[in-house]
């Protein structure tokens, strides 16, 4: 029998070479089973994440702004959203290992039923949060806005400084949960802004006011006189006329203002109201009154600063909640004395019911200088 050849120290080569094969071979073995066990793992886990969840009801979830993921999973696992905290922990960390991680996003998001470990990760990662909305009127006074604010569950914290009158664009702003009162006031001060960083420079050349603010003050007031889109533009023109030939503006809902600083009067305007003097009754003061009344609309404030091109000086209600203008006293009385006839016609068929009443107080004109004391 031949013997393998030996080296200078006597050992045998094809005995090292088979210790080598061996080796290599059990590192081959090694790598197969643990990848194998590595993938049947992952296929595991991935069974596991796209498994229906235990939610039975969609909810919607709040995921704060700077939660770790930690805290984020054992939330979802507390409120019942997923089985197991550690298992959506397992999903981040393979989506890192994969290179497809994106970052979970702060916000209020809408979890259906039964949604899986990976779908409620997708809708996390989305950005796609709940929006909610806030409408404030226009010709909301700062104290009414302030206090449809603070009735908006969804919005936090209290308001630390309230704005001044006139400051606020009305408008329907959307937010998400968390958002907080004085993010919103903030937005509705730089709407206004931005509103009359466009609208000022084309202003018509002739106004008789110099200011935004004065601009602001005079808007709210035809903001105050009509609901009436269409006819804002010429409502603000007989105030500028009366502005210009230093007639007194005589608005109601100046004297208004200055009984009740922005809430509603709840009662018709007595004379007594009419003779006092406040820093904001135009009745018994020239120009303009010291602050804004309301929040004007951007319909009101683009009238004021391009009014109508008219001569009227005198409105009064038309009954329809419109008005008719006059630029004589002789036409303005001859249209208190219509409406006067249909509110009395009204009554007489009303049979002096809940339909009848007393007129209008909040609308020029009744008397000859074009106002409606009451």
């Amino acid at each position: 029998m031949k013997r393998a050849a030996k080296n200078e120290r006597g050992e045998s080569r094809p005995q090292r070479r088979s210790a080598l094969s061996r080796a290599v071979f059990s590192l081959f073995l090694t790598f197969v089973i643990l990848s194998g066990a590595a993938l049947a793992a992952f296929v595991a886990l991935s069974s596991k994440l796209t498994a229906p969840g235990p939610l039975r009801q969609a909810r919607t979830v709040l995921i704060a702004p700077g939660s770790s993921s930690r805290a984020i999973a054992a939330r979802l696992e507390e409120q019942g959203i997923i089985d197991s905290g550690r298992l959506l922990l397992a999903a981040i960390l393979m989506d890192r290992v994969l290179g497809r991680a994106a970052p979970i996003k702060a916000g209020e998001y809408a979890v259906a039923s039964h949604a899986s470990i990976r779908q409620v990760l997708d809708i996390l990662r989305s950005g796609k949060a709940i929006i909610h909305k806030v409408t404030i009127p226009e010709g909301f006074s700062t104290i009414q806005v302030i206090e449809r604010l603070r009735k908006q569950p969804e919005l936090q914290g209290d308001i630390t400084k309230i704005p001044p009158e006139g400051s606020l664009l009305p408008e329907t702003y959307v937010f998400q949960r968390g958002t907080t009162r004085d993010e919103i006031l903030a937005r509705m001060q730089k709407a206004q802004k931005e509103l009359l960083d466009e609208l000022w420079p084309k202003r018509a050349a002739d106004l008789p006011f110099r200011t935004r603010g004065e601009a602001i003050i005079l808007a709210s007031i035809v903001e105050k006189e009509t609901g009436v889109a269409a006819e804002r533009p010429r409502v603000a023109a007989v105030f500028i006329n009366r502005l210009k030939r230093h007639i007194r503006l005589q608005s109601d809902p100046t004297i208004i203002y200055g009984i009740t600083r922005g809430k509603p009067l709840g009662r018709p305007i007595r004379k007594s109201d009419i003779a006092a003097k406040t820093p904001w009754n135009t009745y018994q003061m020239e120009g303009l009154p010291r602050t804004a009344i309301a929040n004007p609309g951007r319909a009101s404030i683009a009238a004021v600063l391009n009014p109508a091109q008219t001569d009227d000086i005198y409105f009064v209600a038309d009954g329809t909640g419109g008005h008719v203008f006059a630029a004589t006293l002789e036409a303005h009385n001859r249209n208190v004395r219509k409406w006067r006839a249909m509110k009395a016609l009204e009554k007489n068929a009303s049979d002096a019911g809940p339909a009848g009443g007393k007129p209008n107080t909040s609308r020029h004109g009744k008397k000859p200088h074009g106002k409606t004391p009451g």
